[in-house]
């Protein structure tokens, strides 16, 4: 299950389940799970947990140091979860400060060439799309789809269910369930097909139209829009969005709200 002509430190703790391609590089303070496939000339390095089942491509290189000129070699981390899709050439840091993680979730798809800097936290079931790069302390909640060779500005963070398109400057919050693209980038629509395929009933989707209606087509402002949502019904989704738009708009820590539609 190991090539021979890899380098694995005798500390490192392998599931004796993981298979470990030519040319592979494994640090001392790294844990694989069960049944994860690592390809060749893949780097893992520094303390860094995978869990079972990821299939990591040829040429990724996870849990080496951040790229951040404050890093001045604390003990740092990555975490990755369960049955992850992490494909060619990608990057993942750890985090910067002292006991501070760079975290992955269960069931993503990182394509090629994607970068995952230091303190980045995601969640499960995203995916996201070729040459993506994700700057330090970004965070992308679960199902959300990131389209390619866009950029994402640090201490950004990305709603659930969100769609990103392609080649889009990425510099302030996402709201959930919105569909975002451009340069500068705005809020183009309600993402209806997550919405479907996530199993939404219809009278769930009537209620995500109204509530895009009241954000972005009524002429209030956002704290206005907020309000009227809180009012409109007590649904999981509705409470959602409203916490995440409040916690941006109002919290002097983030970067506020993507612009709203055109």
């Amino acid at each position: 299950m190991i090539h021979p002509t890899a380098i694995i430190d005798p500390n490192a703790e392998l599931d004796p389940t993981v298979e470990i391609g030519p040319n592979v590089v494994i640090g001392a303070d790294v844990k694989i799970g069960a049944n994860t496939v690592v390809g060749a000339n893949v780097v893992i390095s520094g303390a860094i947990e995978i869990g079972c089942d990821n299939q990591i491509f040829p040429g990724a290189a996870l849990g080496l140091s951040p790229q951040d000129l404050k890093y001045k070699g604390a003990k740092s981390f990555v975490k990755i979860g369960d049955r992850n899709t992490i494909r060619e050439y990608v990057t993942v840091n750890r985090a910067t400060g002292e006991g501070e993680e760079t975290v992955i979730g269960n069931d993503n798809l990182l394509m090629a060439y994607v970068h995952v800097a230091h303190n980045c936290i995601l969640g499960d079931r995203i995916v996201i799309a070729n040459s993506v790069a994700l700057a330090g302390h970004v965070e992308v909640e679960s199902k959300a789809v990131i389209g390619g060779m866009l950029g994402i500005h640090q201490f950004v963070k990305v709603g659930r269910m969100a769609m990103l398109g392609g080649m889009s400057r990425i510099d302030r919050d996402v709201p959930p369930y919105m569909l975002v693209e451009g340069n500068p980038s705005h809020v183009r629509s309600l993402n209806l097909v997550a919405l479907k395929r996530n199993n939404f009933e219809i009278q769930e989707i009537s209620l995500m139209k109204k509530a895009y209606k009241i954000l972005y087509r009524s002429g209030l402002t956002i704290n206005q829009a907020l309000k009227e949502l809180e009012y409109l019904c007590d649904n999981e989704h509705i409470n959602h969005l409203v916490k995440f738009m409040e916690t941006s708009v109002n919290d002097k820590n983030r970067r506020g709200l993507i612009n709203g539609t055109k």
